[in-house]
């Protein structure tokens, strides 16, 4: 059995209000839940600055319970499964969400530095004057492990999502959009395939217009700048080393709008842009 510090002195110190604001109240064990009567935190409890055995115990309750947990602190990270790593110390964000999943975020980036894919299961002690979250995986077996010298913040959310997810604007969307009705693109425009491979990548659509000529789509379902025409240029300079060399290949960029850097360097290599986007204007 390992030894454990509670490390709550911090506790004795902590704002009673938890620096959560007017309407919001703290326990004797320093957690803040929003106020039951008006509703206006549902299903949230919150720790600011605990001691370690304080977190522990907020996080016991809140895995069995099946919360999404945060927790905000001074940490390391080891993983070792079928590699290894170690992350330093530095200050760091930890998400375990109901599924079993877990994500360590830093203060950069929109990836996580360290994860675990959900079914995982998490045990939380306290060691070394550490709070440690040690999380498995069986197949195939991995193992992550974080270590607090200090929690700044843990929160726990009983989360509820019953919504079903969908999404639109995409630029499967606005292929859809022009294979039904071509001629958003241009009079005689004849779609002939989609993604169809070219030593550069694949076309997002390939066709041909009313003369016959062979006609490149690169879709985009948002404003787009100068790596788009890049994009659109080596299709068309791969198609044209691939076909007849008296074939002529035009090139469409096709978005909502491109920046007037992109503009430039379409008109410079002789490409072309349509404005149109995922969604029909009506």
């Amino acid at each position: 059995m390992t030894d454990t510090d509670d490390g709550t002195g911090s506790d004795a110190d902590a704002d009673p209000d938890g620096g959560t604001g007017p309407g919001r109240r703290a326990d004797a064990e320093g957690v803040v839940e929003g106020p039951d009567p008006d509703g206006s935190a549902p299903g949230v409890a919150t720790l600011v600055g605990p001691g370690l055995e304080t977190a522990r115990a907020f996080l016991d309750d809140a895995l069995d319970r099946g919360a999404l947990v945060t927790v905000f602190g001074r940490c390391t990270v080891e993983y070792d499964g079928r590699a290894a790593s170690t992350l330093g110390p530095g200050d760091r964000h930890l998400m375990i969400k109901p599924d079993g999943s877990v994500l360590v975020h830093t203060e950069e980036g929109q990836q996580p530095v360290n994860w675990q894919p959900p079914g995982c299961t998490h045990e939380v002690s306290v060691a070394e004057n550490r709070l440690r979250l040690r999380s498995k995986r069986t197949t195939p077996s991995e193992e992550l492990l974080v270590e607090f010298e200090s929690v700044g913040h843990a929160a726990a959310f009983d989360a509820r999502d019953e919504g079903d997810f969908a999404l639109s604007g995409t630029e499967a969307d606005l292929r859809e959009r022009i294979l039904e009705d071509p001629d958003l693109i241009e009079p005689g425009f004849v779609p002939l395939a989609t993604e169809r491979d070219t030593a550069a990548g694949a076309v997002d659509v390939y066709g041909e217009d009313e003369r016959g000529r062979v006609v490149v789509l690169e879709l985009k379902r948002r404003r787009v700048g100068p790596d788009a025409a890049g994009q659109l240029s080596r299709y068309v300079d791969a198609l044209r080393r691939e076909l007849h060399a008296d074939t002529e290949v035009r090139g469409i960029l096709v978005a909502p709008s491109v920046t007037d850097r992109a503009r430039r360097l379409l008109a410079e290599q002789g490409l072309e842009f349509v404005a149109l986007g995922p969604e029909s204007d009506g």
